[in-house]
């Protein structure tokens, strides 16, 4: 994980971001973020840490097709790049080994 500079938030969007798929535009990541996280989080922050992670190239982002919901308003769509899934993994792979290293008696009610 050296060099990703991927903070908590910041992988909490790439992962709503690859929940969602070929739905992922701001006010879903938001509304899955919060269902998800039962945090209220604010659209203004989701929007930053997408310009953020699409500068860092982990995401890629398209103009959808305008929707009546929207009044007419064309949707900004992202999706994971290679370099997104990647750091997402690193992510996993390190928190995973780290959690098997915390010893057993802390999950098992013992004392420590």
């Amino acid at each position: 994980m050296k060099g990703t500079s991927l903070g908590e938030f910041e992988e909490l969007v790439l992962l709503s971001v690859g929940a969602l798929f070929d739905d992922a535009y701001g006010l879903a990541i938001l509304d899955d973020l919060q269902k998800k996280t039962s945090r209220n989080v604010l659209i203004s922050s989701v929007h930053k840490a997408l310009v953020r992670l699409e500068n860092k190239g982990y995401l890629r982002s398209r103009m959808g097709g305008a929707t009546n919901v929207r009044g007419g308003r064309d949707k900004r769509l992202y999706t994971l790049t290679p370099a997104g899934v990647s750091v997402l993994n690193e992510v996993r792979e390190l928190r995973n080994l780290m959690w098997k290293n915390v010893p057993k008696i802390f999950w098992e009610g013992g004392k420590a």
